[in-house]
């Protein structure tokens, strides 16, 4: 299964919008975001990057079918969502880039998505003239119910990386779980790095 990347910014993303939703709703379907999306929700979540020229899609693909994916765009096009998390750092939110999500199909992980997922994400948040990079990924308890026996964090790929978790920066946001009847709050870990 040959993997192919692209970079995709503007109108090539709004294009792909649909089956990065589908592709979202599956992958993070499993641990540890254990979410049981919609296309609606989706399609709403992803209207920011409709139009928006400094965000980017980098895209993984076999053949012409969309099978990883992931997206960033500066952290200053979602205040609203991070101004809470991150008042009480000295990080300017106009300097910082977001690497949103990273998802890929299980069948394909282990050659290299990851890695060309962050490389392209942070030479276009250079390319814009931004000095740091951030992402975020949900707490979980070690004892969750829903925890898969095999499951690994993925903390040493990231530090690999050079990320850091940015300590007091935590975000909350709100979705359904496979095993909730309603949507709850949900608390995500920020780490980042200078770029």
């Amino acid at each position: 299964m040959a993997v192919t990347f692209r970079t995709l910014r503007g109108s090539e993303i709004e294009a792909a919008l649909d089956d990065l939703a589908r592709l979202r709703i599956s992958v993070f379907r499993d641990w540890p975001y254990l979410y049981d999306g919609s296309l609606d929700y989706e399609r709403d979540y992803m209207a920011s990057y409709i139009g928006n020229a400094r965000a980017v899609l980098i895209a993984a693909f076999e053949g012409a079918t969309l099978v990883g994916a992931a997206t960033g765009s500066p952290l200053a096009d979602h205040a609203e969502d991070f101004a809470v998390a991150f008042s009480g750092s000295d990080l300017p939110l106009e300097r910082v880039f977001y690497c949103a999500e990273s998802v890929l199909l299980p069948e394909y992980r282990g050659q290299g998505a990851g890695h060309a997922f962050f490389d392209g994400r942070e030479a276009h948040a250079r390319a814009l003239g931004l000095g740091y990079s951030a992402f975020c990924s949900v707490i979980r308890p070690e004892n969750h119910p829903l925890r898969p026996e095999a499951a690994r964090s993925h903390d040493v790929f990231w530090r690999k990386r050079g990320y850091r978790p940015l300590e007091g920066v935590v975000a909350r946001f709100a979705w359904k779980d496979v095993d909730e009847a309603e949507i709850s709050d949900k608390s995500l870990q920020f780490w980042g790095k200078p770029l």
